[in-house]
C-alpha cells in the first residue's frame, strides 16, 4: 500500500502511528532530528511490527535536505507531520525556538509539494480553543487568542494550512485537534520518553511511581472545578494513532468537505489532575506523593471535546478508557526501569 511520511516518526505520538500504519498495511518512512527522541526507539517498534521501518536523520527546518529527500522519494502519498517542538511551559521562555522549529518544517514541506498532489494530515491541538466557552467544546467554537507561543503556533500552522489548501488544490489537508495523549502501547515496548524533567503530567506520576521523582506538584488547587485542579480530556496514546490513520484514509478516498478539514480528537470526557493521580493508584497499586503549588504560566483550567463529528465524518472513536490509560503508561514505566533507552 501507500507509503507515508512520518515526521517526528521515532516521538511518542509518531512512534504508535508507524505501528499503527504498518498494521493497516501501509509503509512509514520516519525523519526525525532527534531532538526529542531516541534512535533506539527504531528498534523498539521493530520488536512489535517484525520489520526496523525506513528511517532518515535531518531537520526539516533545513530546505536543502528536505527538497533533497522529497527527490529521492517521488512515491510518497501522504504525509502525517508530527515534528514540531511542544512543551507549553518551555515555548513561554523561549518564544523564539518555537516559531522558528514550528512553522519553518511546516512551510519547507508544504514547498517541496506545492507542484504535485500530497495527503496531509497535521498535528494539531486543542490549545487553539484557549479556554472554551462551551464545554464540550466542538470544532465550530471560536479560535482565541493562544495563552502560549506554542499554542499560537497550531493556530497559525492550522491558517497556514487553511490558506495554502484554498489557493492550491495540490494540498488535502485534515488537521487533527487533540486533547492530552496519555498510554503507552500494550507491549510496553514504546511510551512517552520525556528529556529530562517532563512537561506533562503522566509522566511526572509514574516517574514518581517508580522513584525517579520525589513527588508530583500539582500546579493549581485553586481552579473553578470540583475538586480545585485543572481538567483535561486525556486519550489513549493507541486510539490517537489511529485518528491519524483514519484520516489518511479518508484524504485517500476523497473527503466530502473539500480539501481542508479540522477534527476533534479525544474522548469526550474530562477528568482532573487528581482524578488523574487517582485513577493511576486505583490502576497501578502505588501511592503517590503528591504536593500544591502555584498555577502554572499558560494553562487553562478545564477543556474536553465533542467528538460527534470525528465518530460520524472520520468514523473513530477512542476505545480505551483511562484505566487502560494508566495502567500502560505504568507497564511502560516499569519496562524503561529495567530496560533504559535513553
Amino acid at each position: 500500500m501507500s507509503k507515508i511520511l512520518v515526521t517526528g516518526g521515532t516521538g511518542y505520538i509518531g512512534s504508535h502511528t508507524v505501528v499503527e500504519l504498518h498494521k493497516a498495511g501501509y509503509t512509514p518512512i520516519l525523519v526525525d532530528n532527534l531532538s526529542n527522541s531516541s534512535i533506539k526507539i527504531l528498534d523498539q517498534i521493530e520488536k512489535i511490527i517484525g520489520v526496523k521501518p525506513e528511517f532518515y536523520e535531518f531537520d526539516l527546518c533545513d530546505n536543502e535536505k528536505v527538497n533533497d529527500f522529497i527527490g529521492k522519494h517521488p512515491d510518497i502519498a501522504g504525509i502525517i507531520h508530527f515534528a514540531a517542538s511542544k512543551a507549553v511551559g518551555e515555548s513561554v521562555q523561549n518564544p523564539l525556538k518555537y516559531y522558528h522549529n514550528n512553522f519553518f518544517s511546516l512551510i519547507n514541506l508544504l514547498e517541496a509539494y506545492r507542484e504535485k498532489p500530497i495527503n496531509f494530515v497535521f498535528s494539531s491541538s486543542c490549545t487553539v480553543y484557549g479556554e472554551p466557552d462551551v464545554l464540550p467544546v466542538n470544532e465550530a467554537a471560536p479560535v482565541k487568542k493562544a495563552t502560549s507561543p506554542y499554542g499560537n503556533t497550531k493556530q497559525i500552522a492550522e491558517e497556514i494550512l487553511e490558506e495554502t489548501a484554498k489557493a492550491n488544490s495540490n494540498y488535502n489537508v485534515i488537521a487533527l485537534r487533540y486533547f492530552n495523549p496519555v498510554g503507552a502501547h500494550e507491549s510496553a515496548l514504546i511510551g512517552e520518553l520525556p528529556n529530562g524533567v517532563p512537561a506533562n503530567l503522566l509522566p511526572f506520576i509514574t516517574q514518581t511511581a517508580i522513584g525517579k521523582r520525589e513527588k508530583i506538584t500539582v500546579f493549581g488547587n485553586d481552579y473553578d472545578t470540583p475538586d480545585g485542579s485543572a481538567i483535561r480530556d486525556y486519550i489513549h496514546v493507541v486510539d490517537l494513532a489511529k485518528a491519524h490513520v483514519a484520516a489518511i484514509k479518508l484524504l485517500e478516498k476523497g473527503n466530502p468537505n473539500g480539501n481542508y478539514d479540522i477534527f476533534n480528537v479525544g474522548t469526550g470526557n474530562g477528568y482532573s489532575v487528581l482524578e488523574a493521580i487517582h485513577a493511576f493508584e486505583k490502576a497501578s497499586g502505588q501511592k503517590l506523593n503528591y504536593e500544591f503549588g502555584p498555577r502554572r504560566e499558560g494553562d487553562i483550567i478545564k477543556v474536553w471535546g465533542d467528538v460527534n463529528k470525528s465518530t460520524k465524518e472520520l468514523g473513530w472513536t477512542a476505545q480505551l478508557g483511562i484505566d487502560e490509560m494508566m495502567a500502560s503508561a505504568w507497564e511502560w514505566e516499569k519496562y524503561l526501569h529495567e530496560n533504559p533507552i535513553q
